[in-house]
């Protein structure tokens, strides 16, 4: 931990990305792990969900269901220690998969999060794309309309990135932009599954840049890895912003 810190205090270009095992210290289950998200939901893809009215009542169901479990979450020490290394200037950019919202809620900089996979947190319309509140339309939801709809007709759905969508353009060139430029990549909590964001991870490491990843799980990409922790990724996160930030207290 100490290599890292002090590689990480002397990087000019610090990018992490972060998963579903970050939020888990908040109480929210992260998918792929045993007792996660997917042994008892089916995800359903966007193909689906515009085809079947069926499919989007299961998909607001599980989303309903869920919103409560997010919405009483808190930023853990990992969320906290992020936002105070980019507080300091020591990240350039984070890329988060979770829809959570914990990094905003924490105060990360706005300007420098990117939420590759959407967030919970709004809703759009499928068919004007006008966007709202999601806490206005899980009203909607919870008095018992199976699938929300806008003044226009179209379903509402939560502005997540669903199984065969296409990520945001802007962001993903982003994420690559910085990825491949970047002196430290560090990957916290994610099982690194998921494509493309995932070959960050490559990409950092063709840069010339150092690959750190703080996850349980293994992941394709350990061989890589310059620096590699398993233990939880809150308390890693913490224990590396005390090393990083102490010579500036």
């Amino acid at each position: 931990m100490e290599e890292l810190a002090r590689f990480w205090r002397e990087a000019d270009r610090v990018v992490v990305l972060t998963g579903a095992g970050l939020s888990t210290a908040s109480g929210i289950p992260d998918f792929r792990s045993p007792g996660g998200r997917w042994e008892t939901y089916r995800p359903i893809t966007i193909q689906e969900f515009l085809a079947s009215e069926g499919c989007r009542v299961a998909y607001w169901r599980y989303k309903g269901e869920t919103w409560q479990t997010i919405q009483s979450a808190e930023p853990n020490d990992g969320h906290v220690a992020l936002t105070e290394l980019a507080a300091a200037g020591r990240i350039r950019l984070l890329v988060t998969q979770n829809v959570d919202g914990l990094h905003g809620r924490s105060g990360f900089p706005a300007d420098r999060l990117v939420r590759i996979h959407g967030t919970d947190a709004e809703v759009i319309c499928l068919g004007c794309h006008d966007r709202r509140p999601r806490q206005e339309i899980q009203k909607v939801w919870e008095e018992g309309v199976a699938v929300p709809r806008c003044g226009c007709g179209g379903a509402w759905k939560p502005n997540t990135i669903s199984f065969g969508q296409s990520l945001v353009p802007e962001d993903l060139q982003r994420a690559f932009r910085e990825a491949e430029a970047a002196d430290l990549l560090v990957a916290a909590g994610s099982s690194l599954e998921v494509g493309p964001i995932n070959t960050m991870v490559p990409m950092a490491r063709r840069g010339g840049g150092r690959v750190a990843i703080l996850t349980a799980s293994e992941t394709s990409f350990d061989a890589l890895a310059d620096f590699r922790f398993r233990e939880p990724v809150e308390e890693i996160l913490a224990g590396l912003r005390d090393r990083i930030l102490s010579t500036e207290m």
